[in-house]
This record gives C-alpha cells, structure tokens and sequence, in this order.
C-alpha cells in the first residue's frame, strides 16, 4: 500500500476525496444562487452541526458552485478576536474594485468605495487607527453613523446596487458564525433583511455550531424567515462506506465490509473521523483488501492521534472548573444532559450553581442545548476523550 497514493485526507476543512451524503444541502445552494441571478426571493441559508462534520467543506464547494454561476464571493471566518467590520472590509474593497473592472455604465461601484471609505471612517471610532489603501473621497451620509446595525444595512445596500448594475451577484460566505457578538449577528441579520426587501443579487451563505438558529433568534424574532438551517450531521452507514471504499478503489484497493461496518461503529458515520480512520488504515495495511483484523489492530494508534490532533487542542483551552462539568457530563454516560443530573454528579444542591460554567462553555463552543433544560457537547465522541483525559473523576 502506497503512503503516497492514500486518498483519505484527515484536516480542518480539507476536502475529502468523496463528497457523499451532502446532495440535497448543495442543490439547495444552487437552487439559492439561481433564484437571487433571477431576482427571485430566496433565503439565505446557515448550516449548523457538531464540530467534524463537513460545514467548511461544504461552504468551499458551495463557493465554487456560486463561481461556476457567476457570482463574484466574499469568504471569511469569524473569530473572537476580530470584529466583523475589520474583517468584512478588505474582502469589500478587492470585490468593488473588481466590480469596477467590469465593463457597463454608471458610478454605484464608485459610490460605493466612497461608502466604504465612509464605513472605515466611523469603524476607526470603536476598533482604533486602520488604514484600507482606499484612495477616494468618502460619501458623506452612508455608512457612517458609527453604529453598525445601520452603516452595514446601508453599505450591503450600495455593495448590492452596485453588483447589480454590473449584472452580476455577490455571496458572502461565512464561517463559525456563533463566534460573532450579539450586536454583530444583530448587524448582519438586518443587512440580509435590507437585501431580501430590495430584492438586491447579495446572499449569505453561513455555517457554525448548534446554536446559532437560537442566537439569530434572539438577535431577531424575524431570523427564521430571512435564513433557512440546514442541519449538517453524521453520515448514514451507506454513505459512510462509499465515502471509504470509493476513493479506496480508485487507488487500487479495498475495504472488506466486515471491516467498514466496523469504521462505521467506532465514528458513528462522522466525516472528520471517517477520514482519520481511512488514513491509517490504508497506511498500515500491507496489502488490499483492508480487513476487519487491521482496523481493530489500529484502533489505538487513530486514538491517539484524535486525541492530540482533534480533542486535546479544544481541551486545553478549558479551565480546571470547566473540565470538571465536561467529566460530569461524561460520567453520566451518552447525552444528552440535564442540568439537574450534572448538578448531581458534581455534589451541587442547586443546578442554578452552575450556570456561569455552563455559560461560559457554551460561549467557547465546547456544549449547546438542543432542548429547554438539556445540553450536549459540540464535539463528537467527547465524551469517550473526557474518559480517557480523566480516568479518575475524583482527581479534579
């Protein structure tokens, strides 16, 4: 088995060898992108789903598709410590420059680059001294109030006209949304709310953890109807084994069954830990096909390679109280969780105790809560790495 052909690709992001299972959250992509082109109303959509799962590999090749349809993209990651105005403007610039390019008549692109200009201005106030290179005289009036609910609705809408004047359309794909602030997902909503009322061709395309259709909601009642939330989960087995076998035989080689039903189980049909198991498994196989035998024989080596490349990064980051809650939460068992019996767990009368941890857990993305009063982990399979992490709960 040749190292260097292995077709699986275990990473943040990076694309697998086989997208499957994925085909009705893509054609309804294009079916978004389509529609906008015709000036049909359409909502934006917003994937949520646990960590591993695929979102960043969906996002890249729904970029691609929105490319091969003619739009011209924008695409960011959100992060805790960078706000949404920095990182959107750079982006904004290269694509109203190139706008610019264009052939057509008219000046809304001109417009505008004075708008942004205007919005680089007023954002100076709140995140310090920032320089863009743009050399134009900003237009007095757009975008530039200072307050970012008003100036981001206000440069979507010039970006928009301008995009349309050229005959073309614009989307803006984003990643790990949760990691906004409530007053930045606040902005974006009503941005999106002003390019759907003017039926303008600017579309977001988003993704992020499990918690995001309840933010959105609470930033604003109308979310539901402005964006809609595919859930990105686990492959079926199916899919799991195509996944697999498919790239492998593209090489040459193959998977006994026995020997995917046994991936299947320990991954639970997760994209990210599918692509894991794939790689070792081919590059510790001597010879096809791979079989049931060398798949449990590799079982501690892919163990401990999740545990250093995928939960320890997200581990460390968490307190000595934090860690605590989470190996409650793993104690229990699979999820999901009630308050009351982590309260339990932890010897705490009062489940109301907990809730500057649970708190702060939910805003580091390590839990969320699918239901009143339950939680669960981001994380696929976290539980079984508390476990391993924590043999002796009584050590916290």
């Amino acid at each position: 088995m040749d190292k260097i052909r292995n077709p699986f690709s275990p990473g943040a992001g990076a694309p697998p060898p086989e997208l499957v299972g994925r085909d009705s959250v893509l054609e309804q992509a294009e079916v978004l992108f389509g529609r906008i082109l015709r000036k049909r109303p359409e909502k934006s959509m917003i994937m949520t789903g646990l960590r591993g799962v695929g979102k960043t590999v969906l996002l890249n090749e729904m970029e691609r598709l929105a490319c091969r349809a003619g739009y011209r993209t924008v695409f960011i990651e959100a992060s805790e410590q960078k706000p949404l105005a920095v990182m959107l403007v750079p982006h904004l610039r290269a694509l109203l420059y190139e706008l610019d390019r264009l052939a057509g008549a008219g000046n809304k692109v001109r417009r505008a680059l004075a708008a942004l200009k205007s919005f680089v201005n007023a954002i100076k106030v709140t995140v310090g001294e920032i320089e863009f290179g743009l050399d134009i005289e900003p237009e007095k009036g757009t975008a530039d109030s200072g307050d970012l609910e008003a100036d981001l609705s206000s440069l979507f809408v010039v970006v928009g006209e301008a995009a349309e004047e050229r005959h073309c359309a614009v989307a803006l794909f984003i990643d790990e949304i949760q990691y906004f602030s409530g007053g930045e997902l606040n902005a974006l909503i009503m941005a999106m709310h002003k390019m759907q009322q003017r039926q303008l061709p600017l579309v977001l395309v988003g993704a992020g953890l499990p918690i995001l259709p309840g933010l959105a909601g609470n930033a604003k009642s109308y979310a539901e109807r402005l964006f809609s939330f595919p859930d990105i989960g686990p492959l079926e087995e199916d899919d799991a084994a195509k996944a697999l076998q498919d790239p492998a035989k593209t090489e040459g080689a193959e998977f006994e069954q026995d020997a995917l039903g046994e991936i299947f189980r320990l991954t639970k049909g997760y994209p990210y830990f599918l692509q894991e198991w794939g790689y070792q498994a081919w590059n510790q196989a001597d010879s096809s096909p791979i079989t049931l035998q060398l798949v449990k024989g590799t079982i501690p080596q892919v163990i401990r390679r999740l545990d250093e490349n995928f939960f320890r990064v997200r581990f460390d980051r968490l307190t000595d109280g934090e860690k605590k809650f989470l190996r409650a939460m793993a104690e229990i068992g699979q999820g999901p969780y009630r308050m009351t019996d982590i309260a339990e767990m932890l010897g705490v009368k009062s489940s109301t105790a907990l809730s500057p941890v649970r708190s702060k857990l939910i805003i580091k993305g390590m839990i969320y809560s699918p239901a009143h009063g339950l939680l669960n982990f981001t994380v696929p399979l976290f539980d079984e790495f508390m476990r391993r992490a924590i043999p002796d709960m009584a050590s916290l």
